[in-house]
């Protein structure tokens, strides 16, 4: 049984599938159309399905002998953004793209399903096939918890296809891999006045350009220097006219870190840090914190069987480095309740035109390398439910 093999063999189907869902992206929770799609191929094989989470789509396969529960995980929704590639499968919604490889994430676990659903008699245990609405906006995994789809799963494995590494390499480490990504809200209120006579007012515009520069502090100043983490206001809205003092300012931003301790204390500091200045300029401020997703840390063990069976199909050199990210993924919340791992799979090729960052207009992918994705998925399932 090589499932190497059976990956290439099922690889134009996966690109088919990949492309028909790049075409008709959706957005948040709003991928009802890739549900449908995920829900008859998964039915096709004979798999259960259930649809959860909203437009989420839960396949579990029953082995052929009882045994461990594994997951694994493919995010299904696109960005917001008009793509501006000339590939033949460029999306046909205004605004729409998948600009981040959800779409080959989960053309992937779709060819893993196929291979696994051929060897339902080898399988000793059970396999459940997440596909997951809402991750880029949050709430997606969440979705699925709530709905006790991962209740008695003994580890959890995802990949994410990645620009920065080249096409034929997977980053496979245990430890931090991608940061918390939390976002702030933060409302500075003064008292508006004549723009010649600032001292009859209150100048929010003032006291919120002072707040975002102290917020710098914190990393600077209140974490250690060997710690990543990072502090950034990325809106800044305020004022009506050029000869008005503005009464009141909104602020939004992120806090990124991978130490959990240090993610509980940022609205902390945050909080101190904002009413004291915005008091020094005699204004107020207020914050609300939101937690978004947790820091994503690969379990020692999962990861280790899952780099194991990558290297036994591909060879010891398909391991590559990459360094963590400060980029937030919320398949973190499944990993701090199952033990689980991420693999960041090359999908970068300029020779293709698949040299872009994630998130732009002009992404796209080296689909050599999805049925790589769907080797490692089925591998690994295996791999771990025989206790390897």
């Amino acid at each position: 049984m090589d499932i190497r093999e059976l990956a290439e063999q099922l690889k134009d189907e996966i690109v088919a599938w990949r492309r028909e869902i790049h075409a008709h992206p959706g957005i948040g929770w709003d991928v009802e159309e890739t549900g449908k799609l995920v829900a008859a191929e998964l039915t096709k094989m004979g798999i259960e399905v259930t649809r959860t989470a909203k437009t989420g789509v839960l396949g579990v396969l029953r082995g052929g002998s009882p045994g461990r529960t594994v997951a694994l995980r493919a995010d299904m929704d696109a960005l917001p953004i008009n793509e501006a590639t000339d590939v033949p499968y460029k999306s046909q919604k205004p605004g729409a793209m998948h600009a981040c490889g959800h779409d080959g994430h989960t053309a992937m676990l779709l060819g893993a399903a196929k291979i696994l659903s051929r060897l339902r008699s080898d399988i000793r245990g059970t396999v459940r096939f997440i596909f997951q609405p809402a991750e880029e906006i949050g709430g997606g995994a969440l979705g699925f918890i709530e709905a006790g789809a991962v209740e008695g799963v003994d580890a959890i494995l995802a990949t994410h296809l990645w620009p920065d590494l080249p096409a034929g390499k997977v980053s496979l480490v245990p430890g931090p891999r991608m940061a918390s990504a939390d976002k702030v809200f933060i409302t500075v209120k003064g008292r508006s006045c004549h723009g010649s006579m600032p001292h009859l007012g209150v100048d929010a515009i003032l006291a919120a350009a002072a707040i975002t520069l102290n917020l710098q502090s914190i990393v600077s100043r209140e974490v250690a220097p060997l710690e990543p983490a990072v502090m950034t206001i990325g809106r800044f809205t305020g004022g009506t006219t050029w000869n008005i003092t503005c009464d009141e300012v909104e602020l939004e931003g992120t806090t990124r870190c991978f130490n959990r301790e240090m993610r509980k204390n940022f609205p902390l500091m945050i909080e101190r840090i904002i009413k004291s200045t915005a008091a020094s300029y005699r204004a107020e401020a207020e914050c609300r914190y939101v937690h978004i997703s947790p820091p994503t840390i690969n379990d020692p063990a999962v990861t280790k069987v899952a780099a194991a069976g990558l290297q036994a199909m591909y060879g010891e050199d398909v391991l590559g480095e990459m360094e963590k990210v400060m980029g937030g993924e919320d398949f973190a919340y499944y990993m701090e309740l199952i033990p689980g791992a991420m693999a960041f799979i090359g999908a970068s090729n300029k020779a293709k035109g698949a040299d872009y960052p994630l998130h732009t207009e002009k992404f796209n992918i080296d689909e050599d390398v999805l049925p790589m994705g769907t080797a490692l998925y089925a591998r690994f399932a295996l791999d771990f439910l025989r206790g390897q």
